[in-house]
């Protein structure tokens, strides 16, 4: 079964450090706040920090009064089974309708049935409608 919404992603560009995330992580699991998913790169001397967290507004105040520069981003979450193939039909359906996926990051577990994929594409919206479109289908399919 296949979920989608739309969230947001909190982004953090800092110096890139030894124990970046660790201070990330532990401020705001010390404020309460749990991380759902993170993605990290290092560009140069400096490292990108995308976060899915559980209160976005929360997690954007508390970044900002450590003086971090946080800033939020759109982006599409969607929740589907964990099984072959799922990514294709997720890119796939996005290609066919010409939305360019901008960054996308996912995890799955093997013990699990389900998986995340956070997308942030030249449309966003329109992603988000794809997908919708694709999880009625499914569950049509489903209920046949």
């Amino acid at each position: 079964m296949l979920r989608a919404k739309l969230g947001k992603e909190v982004v953090v560009k800092a110096k890139n450090d030894i124990g970046r995330l660790f201070k990330l992580s532990k401020l705001l699991s010390d404020k309460g706040m749990n991380i759902l998913a993170v993605s990290g790169a290092v560009y140069g001397e400096d490292c990108v920090i995308r976060l899915i967290t559980d209160d976005h507004l929360r997690t954007m105040e508390t970044l900002a009064a450590a003086n971090y520069a946080p800033h939020e981003e759109n982006v599409v979450l969607v929740e589907l089974s964990h099984k072959p193939g799922m990514l294709k039909r997720v890119t796939e359906t996005l290609a066919k309708e010409g939305i360019d996926i901008h960054h996308v990051f996912a995890t799955a577990l093997d013990e699990h049935d389900r998986s995340l994929v956070v997308l942030h594409s030249s449309n966003d919206a329109h992603a988000l409608v794809k997908m919708v479109e694709m999880e009625a289908k499914e569950h049509a399919a489903a209920t046949v």
